[in-house]
């Protein structure tokens, strides 16, 4: 059977075009992207240059309504995760509050290709534009994606080339010998006329009484309470030390005038992952690089110190979890588990004191029943939901780096985060 097909032409009920007649009926809602790399001062200047340009700029057109600059300033465009305006912009412009984005090139927007496409399209489907002035490319423009996809793989090309550059001068850097310290954030020492770390004595007065406490049985969370107790600043300069400030100094080689170049590399120029050395990339290590604050035999022993402790606090946690986390007030040792029995009843229970107690010259805090313990965690807890803390969202193993008992009475709670709960017996 011959069947004649029947043909019917439906018309188009939002035809091409529309989208586009329609934004040209009305006011265009105009938003601009600025970043700069890095924080040096002519790269400042480029930034507010970049922010007033783009507010007068679209304030002129009468045309606009202006919704804002959104500007990053040193950070890199290899990736978008940690620009933090960037993200609220095109945030912005997906929930229908942008019509139009101006940037200066491709480069300033993302130097990384596939970002760049796949934001472009995002935006293109809720039909929000990109302008590119350098490049004069416009997304609604057919030939837009062949051109944009060329000029944003030469914008991450040269990301790349610049990253090989860095790295090719920090390596030879190293190779002369060279070192550089965050002075800004590092106990001890200021640059030099000559380049070299020079000795900032007041602050080496604090380094050496923090390597001297901790020889004397000190332990670190006893020295950092120490130094907070007597109003010095920490190498940041906040007023609250915590464990790892502590750890860092006593673990630094640059206090012995020595220097381990390349402790971590960076994986990928685009993620920017940094990790550990392990060996694999080359590391220089620079002896005699400047004056030392602590000599190299009471460096050596306090690394030592550092290793037995830790092996010694390991196996503590391995037996109890309340095992290497309480600490005496007096002597900096730690609290050791013990089983006492009642001999009129025969009932036993658990007991912790300092392992210290009855050696030579007795300390003076107290014993400790493993229920009033408990007790204690409950009311530490509570201290802490009062400020908004919910228990529940974290385990108290991980929330409490160590209690630490006083003679008084006094019990403080030592928490991960670096405050401090104080609780009286």
């Amino acid at each position: 059977m011959n069947l004649k097909p029947e043909i019917e032409i439906i018309e188009a009920v939002h035809p091409l075009g529309t989208e586009i007649f329609e934004r040209n009926v009305r006011k265009l809602r105009v938003a601009a992207y600025a970043r700069v790399s890095t924080e040096q001062d002519e790269q400042q200047n480029s930034y507010e240059a970049q922010v007033e340009f783009y507010t007068n700029y679209i304030n002129s057109n009468s045309d606009w309504i202006f919704v804002g600059v959104f500007a990053d300033r040193g950070v890199t465009g290899t990736n978008t995760k940690n620009r933090e305006n960037f993200n609220e912009m095109i945030d912005l412009a997906l929930n229908g509050g942008v019509d139009l984005i101006l940037t200066k090139s491709i480069s300033r927007f993302a130097r990384n290709t596939v970002d760049t496409l796949s934001i472009v399209r995002q935006l293109k489907a809720v039909g929000v534009e990109v302008v590119f002035e350098k490049e004069n490319l416009h997304t609604f423009d057919p030939k837009c994606e062949m051109m944009l996809t060329i000029m944003s793989s030469l914008a991450q090309e040269e990301s790349r080339s610049i990253s090989e550059n860095v790295r090719w001068g920090q390596r030879k850097s190293m190779q002369d010998g060279k070192i550089h310290l965050a002075y800004s954030h590092f106990l001890g020492y200021r640059k030099g006329a000559d380049g070299r770390p020079e000795i900032v004595e007041e602050e080496a007065t604090i380094v050496r009484e923090i390597y001297s406490m901790y020889i004397a049985g000190k332990s670190i969370r006893n020295i950092a309470d120490h130094l907070t107790s007597k109003g010095i600043l920490t190498p940041a300069g906040r007023t609250q030390w915590s464990v790892s400030t502590i750890r860092s100094i006593l673990s630094n080689e640059k206090y012995k005038g020595e220097a381990l170049l390349q402790k971590t590399y960076t994986v990928d120029y685009l993620t920017k992952e940094v990790r550990k050395n392990n060996g694999e990339v080359p590391s220089v290590r620079v002896r005699n690089s400047h004056e030392a604050i602590i000599d190299p035999d009471t460096f050596d022993m306090v690394q030592e110190l550092l290793k037995k402790r830790t092996k010694t606090r390991a196996k503590f946690f391995s037996r109890h979890p309340f095992a290497g986390r309480i600490i005496c007030g007096d002597c900096g040792g730690v609290y050791g588990h013990k089983v006492w029995r009642v001999r009129s009843s025969g009932e036993r229970y658990n007991v912790w004191y300092c392992n210290h107690k009855y050696d030579g010259e007795p300390c003076k805090t107290p014993c400790l029943k493993e229920d009033d313990v408990k007790v204690l965690f409950v009311q530490m807890l509570e201290e802490r939901r009062q400020t908004g803390f919910k228990h529940s969202d974290k385990l108290w193993l991980e929330l409490v780096d160590h209690l630490t008992v006083y003679n008084d009475g006094r019990i403080v709670f030592n928490l991960s985060d670096g405050e401090q709960v104080e609780l009286t017996m």
